[in-house]
């Protein structure tokens, strides 16, 4: 006997048709009047009535009985947070990070803030003349590398600080330089990193190499993750506007959304 595939497959219309009440609750992000519910979801409003009240009876949705408004309710926070618990970035990224080297040809890797501080956990090599000297394991500086910078500027943690601290200090001891002109230096590459929402290194941690870093945020809008990548000074494109630069925030902002990211909702 052959299966069928899932979209040949004889399902149950009317909860299809009822799941669209509940796309546009979650899509507005706050109570709203059944009139409302039932134009975003193209149907008459004694029809939208219906199905809100079974989806009230199983916690999906509740209702204000001050206002009559509607919103999601506690077995729909029960279904997210679930859902949210099975995302993994390291998992997730597999298939965007094999996507990214094949349209920038140029290797690519995730990092994760680790025990020791922004850590490779996967790459992607593309197989360039240039052997790039990173494996998973390695854990990266965060005042300059693209990787570090990425996290300096995006990620919060009190240990970040610490770690910087130190860094600042033995580079200020190295190159006899005062920490606090290190420091005014490197806060205003974090500011442009920033404002361009990716991190890149031209030569500073390995000669001859270039990258770019960009943070990846999960549904809180916690930076989780960084997505890099590295290539050859001369043949990798560094300015801000680079077709690298923007597949990286391309790539970047796909893991993040399946990781529950929306920029809009958190921003607003």
């Amino acid at each position: 006997m052959v299966t069928k595939v899932a979209s040949d497959r004889q399902g149950i219309q009317s909860i299809e048709v009822g799941f669209r009440l509940l796309r546009v609750l979650a899509a507005t992000n706050r109570p709203m009047m059944l009139r409302d519910i039932a134009k975003g979801a193209g149907m008459p409003a004694a029809k939208a009535h219906r199905y809100m009240v079974s989806f009230m009876r199983i916690g999906l949705v509740e209702q204000d009985s001050a206002s009559g408004r509607y919103d999601l309710g506690s077995y729909a926070l029960d279904l997210g947070l679930s859902g949210l618990g099975r995302l993994d970035p390291v998992r997730l990224a597999g298939p965007i990070l094999d996507t990214l080297c094949e349209e920038i040809q140029e290797t690519v890797a995730l990092a994760v803030w680790g025990t020791h501080g922004a850590t490779i956990v996967r790459i992607v090599d593309a197989g360039a003349p240039v052997t790039i000297t990173l494996r998973a394991g390695t854990v990266l500086p965060l005042s300059n590398s693209a990787t570090g910078r990425a996290f300096a500027a995006f990620f919060r943690s009190p240990y970040l600080k610490q770690l910087l601290d130190e860094e600042l200090r033995a580079a200020a001891e190295t190159s006899k330089t005062a920490v606090t002109t290190l420091r005014r230096q490197l806060e205003k590459t974090l500011t442009e990193i920033r404002e361009h929402g990716i991190s890149r290194a031209t030569g500073s941690l390995t000669p001859g190499i270039n990258g770019f870093s960009a943070p990846v945020f999960d549904h809180s809008g916690h930076m989780v993750a960084a997505i890099t990548s590295l290539g050859s000074v001369g043949e990798f494109d560094v300015e801000w506007g680079s077709p690298v630069a923007k597949a990286m925030l391309a790539a970047a902002e796909k893991l993040s959304q399946r990781l529950g990211h929306n920029a809009a909702v958190i921003s607003g």
